[in-house]
């Protein structure tokens, strides 16, 4: 195999659109093989963008043909698991769309199944892993140039939703057709990042607002408390009421500080020597001189750092194609693995839980009682079915 032909399980707005980053030769090492969708609607409008291209209405047809050698689940976040199993099943290689899931439950049962089929590709499509800006903060994190993490705070509410928007259709922000609101739908790229680079939390207390500033049943806004361990902290905004929304990431460590706007600025401050260091050698008299306004520390103590990082249409969806391809073709590390996808999801669960408590839960959360809490709000819907005790 030279090319793999993927197929995509879904022709909603993003399997739309990988269809066209895939038909715009975007991809290297892929092509697109066949497109499936149980929607007439859809795929007429597939076969009349792609008449050359076989449209399946049923996955199990697709799954069974020879047209793909791998596949990608844009369907709804419920599905994700099982399809992604399907695929596996039928020996494709697969690629799920974020979330991986709904609940951890589900997951790591996902996990579980595609641990037992090593010879497949099974990745996930975190594309802002692939933005230059978070793959270079992740690079001088790693190296320990700026010291030890105390905290990391991320505001993200740049996906303003007016009401008609949750009108489009009965699943969409309800709790059993998309199975939560900002936290399942929006945010899980920043979800995912957040502990991409700076690591899982221990426990999570989270305040969060459930038809806040919509007419929904789930959450439109979020705020968040982390606690990393050794005293390390990260806090979470994020919301869809913002019409002048926020996207600033900042994390301070012992050696400096870095802050990043709007994903495509990076602000660098690195400090002259750890802060504790500089503030142990302060004196009374010294202090009294910072109070007066005067730089005690020197105008030396911080040097900075500006990046400004420009971002092509596609670009970084193409890239985590690309590299799904990569490790099917030749064993290339994967950017994004599938089984990292949980912990995205059990962020969210744990801030969900919080929330329905009332309390700080630990990050190893009971599944169990997650599971039974969701379908509480499942039951109070009264549309759709319980998820299932796996």
């Amino acid at each position: 195999m030279d090319t793999v032909r993927l197929g995509i399980i879904g022709f909603g707005q993003q399997g739309g659109f990988y269809s066209r980053i895939l038909a715009a030769k975007m991809v290297p090492g892929m092509t697109l093989g066949a497109i499936c969708d149980i929607d007439p609607d859809k795929r007429d409008a597939a076969h009349e963008q792609f008449p050359n291209v076989t449209i399946f209405d049923d996955i199990d047809a697709l799954l069974a043909s020879d047209e793909v050698d791998a596949v990608v689940t844009t369907v709804p976040h419920y599905l994700h698991p099982e399809f992604a199993i399907k695929a596996l099943t039928a020996g494709k290689h697969t690629l799920v769309d974020k979330p991986a899931g709904v609940y951890t439950k589900q997951v790591r049962v996902m996990n579980e199944f595609a641990a037992t089929k090593p010879d497949l590709t099974f990745a996930i499509m975190f594309n802002q892993r692939t933005n230059p800006l978070y793959v270079e903060l992740k690079q001088l994190l790693a190296s320990g140039e700026l010291g030890a993490l105390r905290h990391w705070n991320w505001i993200i509410t740049t996906w303003w939703r007016p009401q008609g928007y949750y009108q489009q259709s009965e699943w969409r922000a309800t709790w059993g057709g998309e199975g939560g609101g900002v936290l399942v739908n929006q945010a899980p790229h920043q979800i995912d990042l957040s502990q991409w680079l700076c690591g899982m939390p221990k426990k999570v207390f989270a305040k969060l607002g459930f038809g806040f500033r919509r007419d929904i049943a789930v959450e439109d806004e979020v705020v968040a408390l982390f606690d990393l361990g050794g005293g390390s902290t990260g806090s979470f905004t994020t919301s869809v009421h913002d019409v002048k929304g926020t996207d600033r990431l900042e994390i301070l460590l012992d050696g400096g500080k870095i802050v990043v706007d709007n994903s495509e600025k990076v602000t660098i401050m690195r400090f002259r020597e750890e802060e504790q260091v500089a503030s142990a050698r302060t004196t009374p008299e010294s202090t009294k001189r910072l109070f007066a306004g005067e730089n005690i520390l020197g105008d030396d103590f911080v040097t900075t750092e500006t990046k400004t990082y420009e971002s092509v249409w596609g670009q970084q969806h193409a890239a985590v194609l690309a590299n799904f391809a990569a490790h099917i073709l030749e064993g290339v590390p994967l950017i994004a693995p599938g089984s990292d996808g949980i912990n995205g999801v059990r962020l969210a669960n744990a801030m969900h839980l919080s929330a329905f408590l009332g309390t700080e839960v630990d990050i190893d959360f009971s599944e169990d009682q997650y599971l039974s809490e969701l379908n509480k709000r499942i039951a109070e819907e009264g549309k759709f079915d319980l998820q299932p005790q796996i």
